[in-house]
């Protein structure tokens, strides 16, 4: 249900970070990694479940915005998580 924008102690600009400002151009994160980050916290934090699932909820949409702006790497193996990275000019 809507809700009236008077009911918020605050309101802030829907900024975030383009992938050149995330992402370290040599490395190759998870969408877990890349949530924890697009937070300002450590790609390695703990965090519980609940918390990782709304994080997840703003790192997939990000990832799909700028998906031309990243590359994609084959998990290690069929249980693990898909990697990304920022395209540079080194890459396909």
């Amino acid at each position: 249900m809507p809700r009236p924008k008077s009911e918020f102690d605050a309101l802030y600009p829907c900024d975030f970070y383009a992938p050149a400002e995330l992402l370290d151009d040599d490395a190759m994160y998870t969408v877990y990694e890349i949530a924890r980050l697009l937070q300002d916290l450590d790609p390695d934090a703990e965090l519980e479940a609940g918390t990782e699932d709304v994080l997840l909820d703003w790192a997939i949409p990000w990832v799909l915005y700028h998906g031309d702006e990243l590359v994609v790497a084959e998990p290690p193996s069929d249980e693990d998580p898909g990697y990304y990275g920022l395209k540079t000019g080194d890459d396909v």
